[in-house]
């Protein structure tokens, strides 16, 4: 077991020290720092639209959504490829990975003791925040990887899962919103609760 005497814990401490400090009058000697006295800091760089696009959402009604377009069969290889390590073979979800269909009805019932199942099929009133999730966040490993084409395609084979869309429909800016999600009216607004805004 390795011990240390009083005296050998200060003298190495105060080394240390001596040592941190030599560094730090080095560096202030090799170049002063001027004192922030506001203004631009000298670092950093104006973000671009395409940087800026990444942090804002795609309405209901698809305003801005991005040319492309995609189909089931499309989107079935690119999940096989993509998403079904995570969402299972038949999009019933993993331990890593939500469930992504099924569900439907089950969120307002009198049975307690059936549990809501939240999914894109149950859950989500418009189909343009799948496209736009999917966009953003899958997948998992690589956030935001997938082309305008392939997130298309995606969209498309889950909702042709889900029989929310027929299996031969084409997805693109201007079908997407046009989607009738089933959770479309599920949603209450204004907010009844007497502390929401």
């Amino acid at each position: 077991m390795f011990t240390c005497s009083r005296t050998g814990t200060l003298a190495i401490a105060a080394a240390f020290a001596l040592g941190a400090t030599g560094c730090a009058a080095h560096r202030s000697a090799e170049a002063p720092q001027p004192a922030y006295s506001g203004g631009k800091l000298g670092f950093g760089s104006t973000p671009t639209s395409a940087e800026l696009a990444h942090y804002f959402s795609y309405p209901a009604d698809g305003r801005g959504l991005p040319q492309g377009s995609g189909t089931y069969a499309e989107g079935q290889r690119i999940y096989q490829a993509k998403c079904m390590a995570c969402h299972g073979e038949k999009l019933e979800g993993t331990k890593i990975g939500d469930k992504l269909i099924g569900g439907r009805g089950t969120l307002v019932n009198n049975r307690p003791a059936k549990a809501p199942v939240k999914t894109v099929e149950s859950y989500w009133p418009y189909a343009t925040t799948l496209f736009d999730y999917v966009k953003r966040a899958m997948p998992f490993n690589a956030p935001g990887s997938l082309s305008h084409d392939e997130v298309y395609a995606l969209t498309a084979y889950i909702l042709g899962e889900a029989n929310i869309v027929p299996m031969g429909a084409v997805m693109d800016a201007v079908t997407l919103p046009a989607v009738q999600m089933p959770n479309r009216n599920g949603f209450v607004s204004p907010d009844p609760r007497p502390d929401a805004p």
